[in-house]
Protein backbone atom coordinates (compact mmCIF):
# COMPACT_ATOMS: atom_id res chain seq x y z
CA UNK A 1 0.00 0.00 0.00
CA UNK A 2 1.18 3.39 -0.94
CA UNK A 3 0.28 6.74 1.47
CA UNK A 4 1.22 8.92 -1.74
CA UNK A 5 -1.30 10.67 -3.12
CA UNK A 6 -3.02 9.83 -5.91
CA UNK A 7 -1.07 11.99 -9.02
CA UNK A 8 -2.51 12.32 -12.68
CA UNK A 9 -0.92 13.30 -15.98
CA UNK A 10 -3.33 15.34 -17.32
CA UNK A 11 -3.04 16.17 -21.23
CA UNK A 12 -5.45 19.55 -22.62
CA UNK A 13 -5.07 21.91 -24.92
CA UNK A 14 -6.75 24.78 -23.60
CA UNK A 15 -7.25 26.15 -20.10
CA UNK A 16 -8.88 29.34 -18.52
CA UNK A 17 -8.54 31.97 -19.36
CA UNK A 18 -7.11 31.06 -22.39
CA UNK A 19 -9.92 28.78 -23.70
CA UNK A 20 -12.00 29.11 -26.96
CA UNK A 21 -15.56 27.73 -25.34
CA UNK A 22 -16.49 24.71 -23.02
CA UNK A 23 -13.44 22.74 -23.46
CA UNK A 24 -11.17 24.76 -21.37
CA UNK A 25 -14.15 25.62 -18.78
CA UNK A 26 -14.79 21.36 -18.36
CA UNK A 27 -11.05 21.10 -18.08
CA UNK A 28 -10.63 23.72 -15.37
CA UNK A 29 -13.84 22.54 -13.48
CA UNK A 30 -12.71 18.71 -13.02
CA UNK A 31 -9.22 19.33 -12.37
CA UNK A 32 -10.51 22.23 -9.62
CA UNK A 33 -12.68 18.95 -8.08
CA UNK A 34 -9.93 16.82 -8.34
CA UNK A 35 -7.53 18.88 -6.25
CA UNK A 36 -10.31 19.67 -3.26
CA UNK A 37 -10.65 15.58 -3.08
CA UNK A 38 -6.92 15.38 -2.98
CA UNK A 39 -5.91 14.03 -6.12
CA UNK A 40 -2.28 15.98 -7.50
CA UNK A 41 -3.24 17.20 -11.48
CA UNK A 42 -0.22 17.92 -13.83
CA UNK A 43 -1.27 19.56 -16.53
CA UNK A 44 0.03 19.71 -19.81
CA UNK A 45 -0.95 22.32 -22.19
CA UNK A 46 1.24 22.35 -25.82
CA UNK A 47 2.47 25.60 -25.85
CA UNK A 48 3.81 27.74 -23.00
CA UNK A 49 1.47 30.85 -21.70
CA UNK A 50 1.36 32.96 -18.94
CA UNK A 51 -1.02 31.16 -16.94
CA UNK A 52 -1.27 30.08 -13.12
CA UNK A 53 -3.63 28.30 -11.05
CA UNK A 54 -3.53 26.74 -7.52
CA UNK A 55 -5.17 22.92 -7.93
CA UNK A 56 -3.10 22.27 -10.96
CA UNK A 57 1.07 22.18 -11.85
CA UNK A 58 1.23 23.51 -15.43
CA UNK A 59 3.88 21.49 -17.58
CA UNK A 60 4.40 22.87 -21.74
CA UNK A 61 5.61 20.78 -24.53
CA UNK A 62 7.33 23.13 -25.70
CA UNK A 63 9.03 24.39 -22.24
CA UNK A 64 12.67 25.96 -23.54
CA UNK A 65 10.99 28.60 -25.89
CA UNK A 66 9.52 31.49 -25.30
CA UNK A 67 6.21 31.79 -23.24
CA UNK A 68 4.16 32.16 -26.16
CA UNK A 69 1.68 35.36 -26.36
CA UNK A 70 -1.76 33.66 -26.87
CA UNK A 71 -3.58 36.89 -28.53
CA UNK A 72 -3.67 34.99 -32.02
CA UNK A 73 -4.45 32.08 -30.97
CA UNK A 74 -8.51 32.43 -30.66
CA UNK A 75 -9.64 29.05 -30.39
CA UNK A 76 -8.93 25.39 -29.83
CA UNK A 77 -9.89 24.33 -33.91
CA UNK A 78 -8.01 27.25 -35.82
CA UNK A 79 -7.63 27.17 -39.05
CA UNK A 80 -4.78 27.29 -41.48
CA UNK A 81 -5.04 31.53 -41.54
CA UNK A 82 -4.69 31.39 -38.39
CA UNK A 83 -1.56 29.45 -38.01
CA UNK A 84 0.03 31.41 -39.99
CA UNK A 85 -0.84 34.39 -38.57
CA UNK A 86 0.32 32.78 -35.12
CA UNK A 87 3.42 31.48 -36.80
CA UNK A 88 4.42 35.02 -38.17
CA UNK A 89 3.72 36.42 -34.96
CA UNK A 90 6.11 34.21 -33.24
CA UNK A 91 8.80 33.74 -35.84
CA UNK A 92 8.00 30.82 -36.66
CA UNK A 93 8.08 26.96 -34.84
CA UNK A 94 4.20 26.46 -36.13
CA UNK A 95 2.99 23.68 -37.83
CA UNK A 96 0.84 25.43 -41.14
CA UNK A 97 -2.03 22.86 -39.50
CA UNK A 98 -3.96 21.87 -37.03
CA UNK A 99 -2.98 18.53 -37.52
CA UNK A 100 0.35 19.08 -37.62
CA UNK A 101 0.38 20.79 -34.23
CA UNK A 102 -1.37 17.52 -33.07
CA UNK A 103 1.30 15.34 -33.85
CA UNK A 104 4.02 17.95 -32.68
CA UNK A 105 2.28 18.18 -29.16
CA UNK A 106 2.16 13.94 -29.46
CA UNK A 107 5.90 13.66 -29.82
CA UNK A 108 6.81 15.83 -27.28
CA UNK A 109 4.55 14.19 -25.05
CA UNK A 110 7.01 11.83 -24.46
CA UNK A 111 9.62 14.04 -23.00
CA UNK A 112 7.04 15.14 -20.30
CA UNK A 113 6.27 11.97 -19.53
CA UNK A 114 9.63 10.50 -18.96
CA UNK A 115 10.49 13.46 -16.56
CA UNK A 116 7.16 13.21 -14.56
CA UNK A 117 6.41 10.29 -11.92
CA UNK A 118 2.56 9.65 -12.16
CA UNK A 119 -0.05 7.07 -11.50
CA UNK A 120 -2.05 7.64 -14.56
CA UNK A 121 -2.87 9.44 -17.58
CA UNK A 122 -6.08 11.37 -18.63
CA UNK A 123 -6.10 13.30 -22.28
CA UNK A 124 -8.56 15.60 -22.95
CA UNK A 125 -10.06 15.60 -26.41
CA UNK A 126 -8.82 14.54 -29.92
CA UNK A 127 -6.38 17.14 -29.95
CA UNK A 128 -4.80 15.33 -26.75
CA UNK A 129 -5.20 11.68 -27.38
CA UNK A 130 -1.95 11.02 -29.34
CA UNK A 131 0.32 13.20 -26.25
CA UNK A 132 -1.68 10.35 -24.05
CA UNK A 133 -0.99 7.32 -26.00
CA UNK A 134 2.78 8.41 -26.44
CA UNK A 135 2.83 8.87 -22.19
CA UNK A 136 1.22 5.49 -22.12
CA UNK A 137 3.74 4.09 -24.61
CA UNK A 138 6.99 5.27 -23.18
CA UNK A 139 5.61 4.69 -19.02
CA UNK A 140 2.85 1.75 -19.18
CA UNK A 141 0.45 3.66 -16.90
CA UNK A 142 -3.37 3.13 -18.07
CA UNK A 143 -4.71 5.78 -20.03
CA UNK A 144 -8.31 7.35 -19.98
CA UNK A 145 -9.35 9.31 -23.02
CA UNK A 146 -11.81 11.88 -22.04
CA UNK A 147 -14.11 12.33 -25.44
CA UNK A 148 -15.95 15.90 -25.13
CA UNK A 149 -17.18 15.89 -28.83
CA UNK A 150 -16.68 13.87 -31.47
CA UNK A 151 -15.89 14.44 -35.67
CA UNK A 152 -19.61 13.85 -35.95
CA UNK A 153 -21.05 15.60 -33.76
CA UNK A 154 -18.93 19.01 -34.77
CA UNK A 155 -19.58 18.49 -38.51
CA UNK A 156 -23.64 17.32 -37.61
CA UNK A 157 -22.81 13.97 -39.99
CA UNK A 158 -21.56 15.93 -43.19
CA UNK A 159 -18.22 15.98 -44.28
CA UNK A 160 -16.18 14.01 -41.90
CA UNK A 161 -12.16 15.04 -41.65
CA UNK A 162 -11.21 11.34 -41.76
CA UNK A 163 -7.77 12.66 -40.73
CA UNK A 164 -9.39 14.02 -37.17
CA UNK A 165 -11.50 10.63 -36.90
CA UNK A 166 -8.44 8.64 -37.27
CA UNK A 167 -6.73 10.36 -34.26
CA UNK A 168 -10.16 10.12 -32.23
CA UNK A 169 -10.42 6.19 -33.30
CA UNK A 170 -7.00 5.81 -32.75
CA UNK A 171 -7.27 7.23 -29.43
CA UNK A 172 -9.71 5.41 -28.20
CA UNK A 173 -9.25 2.28 -29.42
CA UNK A 174 -5.71 2.45 -27.04
CA UNK A 175 -7.33 4.05 -24.04
CA UNK A 176 -7.98 1.80 -21.26
CA UNK A 177 -11.47 3.45 -20.62
CA UNK A 178 -13.47 5.92 -22.60
CA UNK A 179 -14.99 9.00 -20.65
CA UNK A 180 -18.07 10.47 -22.44
CA UNK A 181 -20.41 13.10 -21.69
CA UNK A 182 -23.76 11.74 -21.64
CA UNK A 183 -25.89 8.26 -23.15
CA UNK A 184 -26.33 10.53 -26.28
CA UNK A 185 -22.68 10.76 -26.86
CA UNK A 186 -21.91 7.17 -25.90
CA UNK A 187 -24.46 5.54 -28.38
CA UNK A 188 -22.26 7.94 -31.21
CA UNK A 189 -18.91 6.34 -29.74
CA UNK A 190 -20.54 2.95 -29.82
CA UNK A 191 -21.97 3.38 -33.29
CA UNK A 192 -19.10 5.56 -35.13
CA UNK A 193 -16.12 4.11 -33.59
CA UNK A 194 -16.75 0.27 -32.51
CA UNK A 195 -15.87 0.63 -29.02
CA UNK A 196 -17.52 -1.96 -26.89
CA UNK A 197 -20.10 -0.19 -24.07
CA UNK A 198 -17.94 -1.66 -20.83
CA UNK A 199 -15.50 0.30 -22.01
CA UNK A 200 -17.22 3.54 -21.83
CA UNK A 201 -18.18 5.53 -18.54
CA UNK A 202 -20.93 8.58 -18.85
CA UNK A 203 -19.47 11.52 -16.56
CA UNK A 204 -21.78 14.40 -17.02
CA UNK A 205 -20.21 18.12 -17.14
CA UNK A 206 -20.34 19.55 -13.95
CA UNK A 207 -20.92 23.27 -12.93
CA UNK A 208 -19.67 25.66 -10.06
CA UNK A 209 -22.71 25.24 -7.63
CA UNK A 210 -21.49 28.76 -6.04
CA UNK A 211 -23.74 31.53 -6.22
CA UNK A 212 -23.69 33.29 -9.29
CA UNK A 213 -21.92 37.12 -9.31
CA UNK A 214 -24.88 39.76 -8.83
CA UNK A 215 -26.06 41.55 -11.61
CA UNK A 216 -23.61 44.50 -13.09
CA UNK A 217 -23.75 47.47 -15.37
CA UNK A 218 -20.44 48.44 -14.61
CA UNK A 219 -19.18 46.70 -17.43
CA UNK A 220 -19.57 47.89 -21.10
CA UNK A 221 -21.93 44.55 -21.29
CA UNK A 222 -23.80 45.36 -18.33
CA UNK A 223 -24.68 49.01 -19.22
CA UNK A 224 -25.73 47.78 -22.55
CA UNK A 225 -28.12 45.38 -21.21
CA UNK A 226 -29.32 47.68 -18.79
CA UNK A 227 -30.40 50.16 -21.44
CA UNK A 228 -32.15 48.03 -23.62
CA UNK A 229 -34.14 46.37 -20.82
CA UNK A 230 -35.22 49.70 -19.62
CA UNK A 231 -36.71 50.28 -22.97
CA UNK A 232 -39.10 46.97 -22.12
CA UNK A 233 -36.63 44.73 -24.54
CA UNK A 234 -36.99 40.69 -24.22
CA UNK A 235 -33.69 39.41 -24.31
CA UNK A 236 -33.20 36.04 -25.35
CA UNK A 237 -29.84 35.03 -26.15
CA UNK A 238 -27.38 32.52 -27.70
CA UNK A 239 -24.32 31.70 -26.07
CA UNK A 240 -21.53 29.15 -28.36
CA UNK A 241 -19.66 28.61 -30.84
CA UNK A 242 -21.21 29.96 -33.86
CA UNK A 243 -20.44 26.56 -36.08
CA UNK A 244 -22.76 23.77 -37.66
CA UNK A 245 -23.15 21.94 -34.69
CA UNK A 246 -24.67 24.82 -32.21
CA UNK A 247 -27.18 25.44 -34.67
CA UNK A 248 -26.98 28.99 -35.12
CA UNK A 249 -28.94 29.28 -38.18
CA UNK A 250 -31.94 27.82 -36.25
CA UNK A 251 -31.90 30.23 -33.65
CA UNK A 252 -31.83 32.86 -36.20
CA UNK A 253 -34.86 31.11 -38.15
CA UNK A 254 -36.81 31.25 -34.65
CA UNK A 255 -35.97 34.71 -34.40
CA UNK A 256 -37.19 35.81 -37.61
CA UNK A 257 -40.74 34.27 -36.78
CA UNK A 258 -40.67 35.76 -33.27
CA UNK A 259 -39.96 39.29 -34.09
CA UNK A 260 -43.29 39.00 -36.27
CA UNK A 261 -45.17 38.46 -33.66
CA UNK A 262 -43.46 40.13 -30.50
CA UNK A 263 -41.90 43.74 -31.21
CA UNK A 264 -40.15 44.07 -27.96
CA UNK A 265 -38.31 39.97 -28.75
CA UNK A 266 -34.25 41.20 -29.12
CA UNK A 267 -31.74 38.12 -29.83
CA UNK A 268 -28.20 38.11 -28.97
CA UNK A 269 -25.66 35.66 -30.30
CA UNK A 270 -22.54 35.83 -28.06
CA UNK A 271 -19.53 33.28 -28.91
CA UNK A 272 -17.47 33.56 -32.57
CA UNK A 273 -16.66 30.83 -35.14
CA UNK A 274 -16.83 29.60 -38.81
CA UNK A 275 -20.41 30.37 -39.56
CA UNK A 276 -20.41 34.23 -38.36
CA UNK A 277 -20.02 35.59 -41.52
CA UNK A 278 -22.67 34.14 -43.06
CA UNK A 279 -24.85 34.50 -40.40
CA UNK A 280 -24.13 37.94 -40.57
CA UNK A 281 -24.98 37.77 -44.12
CA UNK A 282 -27.92 35.84 -43.26
CA UNK A 283 -29.22 38.89 -40.76
CA UNK A 284 -28.78 41.28 -43.36
CA UNK A 285 -30.46 39.52 -45.75
CA UNK A 286 -33.62 38.30 -43.66
CA UNK A 287 -33.82 42.28 -42.62
CA UNK A 288 -33.20 41.37 -39.19
CA UNK A 289 -29.99 43.61 -38.51
CA UNK A 290 -32.01 45.92 -35.68
CA UNK A 291 -33.72 42.41 -33.96
CA UNK A 292 -30.67 40.41 -33.19
CA UNK A 293 -26.78 41.34 -31.99
CA UNK A 294 -23.79 39.91 -32.22
CA UNK A 295 -20.97 40.27 -29.12
CA UNK A 296 -18.46 38.11 -30.26
CA UNK A 297 -16.78 35.91 -27.35
CA UNK A 298 -17.87 37.09 -24.25
CA UNK A 299 -16.53 35.81 -20.99
CA UNK A 300 -16.39 36.80 -16.96
CA UNK A 301 -18.25 39.71 -15.93
CA UNK A 302 -19.27 40.66 -19.28
CA UNK A 303 -21.17 36.78 -20.15
CA UNK A 304 -22.56 36.51 -16.49
CA UNK A 305 -24.08 40.38 -17.12
CA UNK A 306 -25.90 38.34 -20.28
CA UNK A 307 -26.92 35.50 -18.72
CA UNK A 308 -28.91 37.60 -16.00
CA UNK A 309 -30.65 40.23 -17.86
CA UNK A 310 -31.86 37.62 -20.53
CA UNK A 311 -35.02 36.79 -20.24
CA UNK A 312 -34.49 33.48 -21.77
CA UNK A 313 -31.40 30.97 -22.98
CA UNK A 314 -31.90 28.98 -26.24
CA UNK A 315 -29.64 25.98 -27.35
CA UNK A 316 -30.57 24.52 -30.22
CA UNK A 317 -27.58 22.72 -30.73
CA UNK A 318 -27.90 19.55 -33.95
CA UNK A 319 -25.45 17.40 -32.14
CA UNK A 320 -24.08 18.63 -28.62
CA UNK A 321 -22.51 16.02 -26.41
CA UNK A 322 -23.49 17.45 -23.14
CA UNK A 323 -24.07 21.42 -23.48
CA UNK A 324 -22.75 22.91 -20.60
CA UNK A 325 -23.62 26.82 -21.22
CA UNK A 326 -27.21 25.54 -20.34
CA UNK A 327 -25.91 24.91 -16.89
CA UNK A 328 -24.52 28.21 -16.78
CA UNK A 329 -27.43 29.70 -17.63
CA UNK A 330 -29.50 28.03 -15.41
CA UNK A 331 -27.06 29.58 -12.47
CA UNK A 332 -27.86 33.00 -13.43
CA UNK A 333 -31.17 32.62 -12.69
CA UNK A 334 -32.27 32.71 -16.80
CA UNK A 335 -35.05 29.70 -18.15
CA UNK A 336 -33.76 27.40 -21.12
CA UNK A 337 -34.80 25.78 -24.38
CA UNK A 338 -32.14 22.92 -25.04
CA UNK A 339 -32.26 20.71 -28.11
CA UNK A 340 -33.39 17.16 -27.65
CA UNK A 341 -30.44 16.15 -29.31
CA UNK A 342 -28.29 17.12 -26.18
CA UNK A 343 -26.72 15.39 -23.45
CA UNK A 344 -27.91 18.20 -20.97
CA UNK A 345 -31.38 17.32 -21.69
CA UNK A 346 -30.67 13.82 -19.78
CA UNK A 347 -29.80 16.05 -16.28
CA UNK A 348 -31.45 19.04 -17.13
CA UNK A 349 -35.57 18.24 -16.22
CA UNK A 350 -36.78 21.52 -16.21
CA UNK A 351 -36.08 23.23 -19.30
CA UNK A 352 -38.67 22.86 -22.34
CA UNK A 353 -36.66 20.51 -24.86
CA UNK A 354 -37.28 20.93 -28.62
CA UNK A 355 -35.83 19.12 -32.07
CA UNK A 356 -33.20 21.08 -33.01
CA UNK A 357 -34.63 21.21 -36.81
CA UNK A 358 -38.32 22.37 -35.31
CA UNK A 359 -37.81 25.59 -35.90
CA UNK A 360 -41.84 26.53 -35.55
CA UNK A 361 -41.52 24.60 -32.59
CA UNK A 362 -39.08 26.58 -31.06
CA UNK A 363 -40.63 29.99 -31.81
CA UNK A 364 -43.52 28.77 -30.45
CA UNK A 365 -42.03 27.99 -27.10
CA UNK A 366 -39.78 30.99 -26.94
CA UNK A 367 -43.07 33.31 -27.30
CA UNK A 368 -44.73 31.24 -24.62
CA UNK A 369 -41.98 32.08 -22.17
CA UNK A 370 -42.15 35.41 -22.90
CA UNK A 371 -45.74 35.94 -22.98
CA UNK A 372 -46.39 33.96 -19.92
CA UNK A 373 -44.03 35.09 -16.64
CA UNK A 374 -45.37 32.58 -14.23
CA UNK A 375 -43.67 29.90 -16.78
CA UNK A 376 -40.38 31.47 -16.83
CA UNK A 377 -40.60 31.76 -13.08
CA UNK A 378 -41.60 28.09 -12.98
CA UNK A 379 -38.78 26.60 -15.32
CA UNK A 380 -36.27 29.16 -13.39
CA UNK A 381 -36.86 28.04 -9.80
CA UNK A 382 -36.89 24.71 -10.53
CA UNK A 383 -34.29 24.07 -13.02
CA UNK A 384 -32.30 25.93 -10.28
CA UNK A 385 -33.35 23.27 -7.42
CA UNK A 386 -31.43 20.67 -9.79
CA UNK A 387 -27.96 22.31 -10.20
CA UNK A 388 -26.78 21.26 -6.42
CA UNK A 389 -26.91 17.39 -7.93
CA UNK A 390 -24.56 18.81 -10.64
CA UNK A 391 -21.58 19.79 -9.56
CA UNK A 392 -17.74 18.80 -10.15
CA UNK A 393 -17.42 17.05 -7.16
CA UNK A 394 -19.52 14.44 -8.16
CA UNK A 395 -18.04 14.47 -11.60
CA UNK A 396 -14.62 14.11 -10.00
CA UNK A 397 -15.82 11.02 -7.57
CA UNK A 398 -16.58 9.45 -10.74
CA UNK A 399 -13.42 9.68 -12.46
CA UNK A 400 -11.77 8.94 -9.18
CA UNK A 401 -13.85 5.54 -9.00
CA UNK A 402 -12.50 4.75 -12.62
CA UNK A 403 -8.79 5.68 -11.68
CA UNK A 404 -9.45 2.97 -9.22
CA UNK A 405 -10.27 0.34 -11.63
CA UNK A 406 -6.63 0.41 -12.79
CA UNK A 407 -4.23 1.55 -9.60
CA UNK A 408 -5.10 -0.48 -7.42
CA UNK A 409 -3.58 0.72 -4.50
CA UNK A 410 -6.01 3.80 -4.74
CA UNK A 411 -8.47 3.42 -1.40
CA UNK A 412 -6.81 -0.10 -0.49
Amino acid sequence: MSSSPLTVLMFGWEFPPFNSGGLGVACAGLAEALHRSGVRVTFVLPRAFPIAAPFVRFRFADEGEDVYDPSPYPSAYPSPQEYEAMEAAKGGGFDRSLLGEVRRYARRARGIARSELFDVIHAHDWLSFGAGIEAKRLSGKPLIVHVHATEFDRTGGHSINREVYECERQGMAAADAVIVLSNFMKGVVMRQYGIPEEKIVVVYNGIDTGPPAAFSAGNAAGSALAALKARGKKIIIFVGRITLQKGPDYFLRAARIVVERDPNALFIIAGGGDMERQMLRETARQGLSHKVIFTGFLRGEELASLYRAADLFVMPSVSEPFGLVALEAVKHGTPAIISKQSGVSEVLRHALTVDFWDVDELANKILSVLRHPSLATTLQENASRELPHMSWTNAAQKVQALYRRFVSWIGV
